[in-house]
């Protein structure tokens, strides 16, 4: 039996996952998105609870705001951050992120569509993601926001449309290879990288391959994508003989897709046709931090 006490954590604890949810795919910070389910904690508690006739919308709605104050400062912060920019890794086979069952669900956290989303305006990304990841309805959204319905449905238009552009301006769409495939292709590929066996790992890249890194200038870490077979190819040889030799490699779900845990560090590498089409590294230490935690607990 829960006492009177005890029913709102208990209220509070069963829409924890959807806060964390939300709060992660707005800020694309597992460590901003913890604080700011935490700011949410303090204003429940303090919350009247006759003032609260449907909890989930109430959290829902404290943790969009909470999320739109902190994405005006973030903007700010990352238009100086050192290097490439990629959200923080969050291991999703656990349930982390919420049920990633659909092609739909995974690429609601994948770290393309993060990085995509950093075009929007706050408000924008807010109905975007409520839409597109957690199936709000516009006149739900509405009253998340206090805007009118029909703002929500054209913010939503024009999100939709900015990310549809960017996913076109991009390298090429997202693709979902077999995970047998994918894993035994990946394997070919540090194979030939770490044997530095140049040939072979040229031909196993796109044409238009690339590989972006985020160091934050915290270590080191290319601070521009490199672009093209042999670029890729040489600087991949270097990098894992100077920085990887003797570390254990793992594979993991992260942000909905296969990765690599090297040492700690997230590798991913997207596929198409049978070649690697783009490799991202996440190395800096600060954005390792809510991974490294979860690995801990697995």
């Amino acid at each position: 039996m829960i006492t009177q006490d005890a029913a709102p954590v208990a209220d509070f604890e069963e829409h924890r996952p959807r806060m964390f949810g939300i709060a992660y795919r707005m800020l694309g910070s597992a460590a901003e998105a913890e604080d700011t389910v935490q700011d949410a904690w303090l204003r429940w508690s303090s919350a009247g609870r006759e003032d609260v006739e449907h909890p989930g919308a109430w959290l829902a709605k404290v943790v969009t705001r909470l999320c739109l104050n902190r994405l005006t400062s973030a903007r700010a912060r990352r238009e100086e951050y050192v290097g490439p920019w990629l959200p923080e890794p969050v291991l999703t086979g656990d349930g982390a992120l919420g049920p990633l069952e659909s092609a739909e669900q995974r690429d609601s956290v994948s770290m393309a569509l993060l990085v995509l989303l950093e075009q929007l305006t706050p408000v924008e990304r807010a109905v975007y993601v409520l839409r597109e990841a957690f199936a709000y309805g516009h006149r739900e959204i509405a009253g998340l926001l206090d805007l009118t319905e029909a703002n929500c449905r054209q913010l939503y238009r024009r999100a939709a449309g900015r990310v549809a552009a960017g996913r076109a301006a991009g390298p090429r769409p997202r693709f979902e290879p077999d995970p047998a495939q994918w894993q035994s292709l990946v394997e070919t590929f540090l194979t030939a990288a770490r044997d530095g066996d140049l040939a072979r790992l040229e031909g196993l890249l796109t044409a238009d391959v690339r590989y972006v890194a985020d160091g934050g200038g915290i270590v080191g870490a290319a601070r521009r994508p490199i672009l093209g077979p042999d670029k890729v190819a040489r600087f991949l040889v270097g990098a894992l003989r100077k920085f990887a030799a003797g570390l254990p490699i793992s594979f993991a779900e992260v942000n909905g897709e296969p990765a690599l845990i090297v040492g700690g560090t997230v590798l991913q590498v997207e596929i198409e046709g049978g070649r690697v089409s783009e490799v991202r590294s996440v190395v800096n230490p600060r954005k390792l931090e809510f991974l490294q935690r979860q690995l801990s607990r697995s």
